[in-house]
């Protein structure tokens, strides 16, 4: 409760926002509700994955190039993601990836709001509002000198952790509507597969090192299996059941780190993706 109480103030501000967690805890789903509750809601939310793309491309592809920058560029040239997301939310995942030349980079534009297109000399303007999310220990790598201390201040005007699944008191909950999207998503008119209280009990004390990205994959696994029908326990794959928590004691409220559904406000559902 309190991650997404304060996600959804801070939500309401300027402030930079990092958000740290592991891989598979929904920090692209909070970073997309954030952007849903701010002022700049009805402006684009524009992410860019840190850690896929070379420096060179990372470059090209943040900041965008001019026409005739490099070999294969564009001819109209690339106004980049950081152009793309004027006005809105600019989201820059696995951000502890970025090369320290980058780093310098963006900085730039966190302090003067000025940045250059790869093959330009005239600086332009950016109006974005930035969300950052690693999986990294980002204050380590800040004194271990491989991310750059003032940027880390900057981007750190407000930092919110999510849990991870083994830390939750709502797992069944968590289950129930991870399963209620899915059903909604992949067969909308038809009636939900039911999900029955020994699967439950099953999801529930297992172990999930992926987190929720785990618990899809799962459910999405058994529902094929079930094939429209009620999901039994052998639907389910292989799962290491080694958490001790109970379905009566996991079946209430949401708790820190709930976030994200279409349903009344970005904040509602108890899902963290």
């Amino acid at each position: 409760v309190a991650t997404k109480v304060a996600a959804e103030r801070f939500a309401r501000t300027r402030l930079p926002i990092l958000l740290l967690a592991e891989t598979g805890t929904g920090k692209d789903l909070l970073a997309r509700a954030i952007h849903g509750a701010s002022p700049r809601c009805e402006r684009p939310f524009v992410a860019i994955n840190c850690g896929a793309l070379s420096p060179h491309l990372l470059e090209s592809e943040l900041f965008g190039y001019a026409p005739g920058a490099f070999t294969d560029a564009r001819r109209e040239g690339y106004e980049g993601k950081v152009g793309a997301a004027r006005g809105g939310t600019l989201f820059l995942d696995e951000v502890a990836e970025m090369p320290g030349p980058l780093q310098a980079l963006l900085l730039r534009v966190l302090e003067d709001g000025t940045y250059f297109r790869v093959g330009e000399s005239v600086p332009r303007q950016a109006d974005v509002r930035l969300i950052c999310a690693t999986c990294r220990d980002l204050p380590g790598m800040v004194d271990g000198g491989s991310f750059r201390r003032d940027l880390y201040f900057r981007i750190a005007g407000a930092v919110l952790s999510l849990p991870a699944v083994r830390e939750r008191n709502d797992v069944a909950n968590l289950v129930r509507h991870v399963f209620a999207g899915l059903a909604a998503s992949e067969n909308p008119d038809a009636p939900a597969p039911r999900l029955s209280r020994a699967v439950l009990e099953r999801l529930t004390a297992a172990r999930w090192p992926g987190n929720v990205r785990q618990i899809r994959t799962a459910l999405q696994y058994a529902m094929a299996l079930a094939d429209g029908s009620g999901i039994r326990p052998e639907h389910l794959p292989k799962l290491d059941l080694g958490h001790a928590s109970a379905l009566g004691k996991a079946g209430s409220s949401a708790t820190d780190g709930a976030s994200i559904s279409a349903a009344q406000s970005p904040f509602a559902a108890p899902e963290t993706v």
